[in-house]
């Protein structure tokens, strides 16, 4: 019995060994330089305030000069005279810190205060042309009880001027 119990305990150990050829290098370039969790970005336009960003978790990437929100990303944006814009909310963003454009994904909605309501999974926030843009499929509901639908989508960060690709749509009108 204490031979076999030797043999089980050899057997175990040996098939337990380290295999370096299994091991998978990480590279610097992988790690995050910064971790937050309940965090808030401010993005600025030549001094003034463009959006209000908040996520559950961020990374940041100096080298990429990119920041990840991975957990409900919910964005304010504003106008040159810092008047509230919309609202955006999505699962994921990414923000690239060269232009302080954005790319939402995932569920994204975005609530206009002019009562224009947007869906879609994927949507670019450009800083610098004050757009939102989409190749994604959307459906987007006006303050007019209209529901419309399309694949592709630009429009001003407000919704007020607004203009879809490939659209079709319903309308009580």
């Amino acid at each position: 019995m204490g031979k076999m119990f030797f043999s089980i305990v050899f057997i175990t150990l040996v098939s337990c060994s380290f295999d370096e050829e299994n091991v998978t290098e990480i590279s610097r370039y992988d790690l995050p330089d910064q971790q937050s969790w309940n965090s808030t970005i401010i993005l600025t336009r030549e001094g003034r305030k463009r959006a209000v960003i908040k996520s559950g978790h961020l990374v940041k990437y100096n080298d990429r000069k990119e920041i990840i929100l991975d957990d409900n990303v919910d964005a304010d944006f504003f106008s040159t005279e810092g008047k509230h814009l919309s609202n955006l909310k999505s699962r994921k963003a990414l923000i690239y810190e060269a232009t302080d454009n954005m790319l939402a994904i995932g569920n994204v909605v975005v609530v206009s205060d002019s009562g224009v309501t947007l869906y879609t999974d994927s949507l670019l926030w450009d800083n610098v042309a004050e757009q939102v843009i989409t190749e994604d499929s959307i459906m987007l509901t006006t303050e007019g009880g209209d529901t419309l639908y399309g694949i592709g989508f630009k429009s001003n960060v407000d919704l007020t001027h607004w203009k879809i690709y490939h659209p079709r749509g319903v309308t009580g009108r």
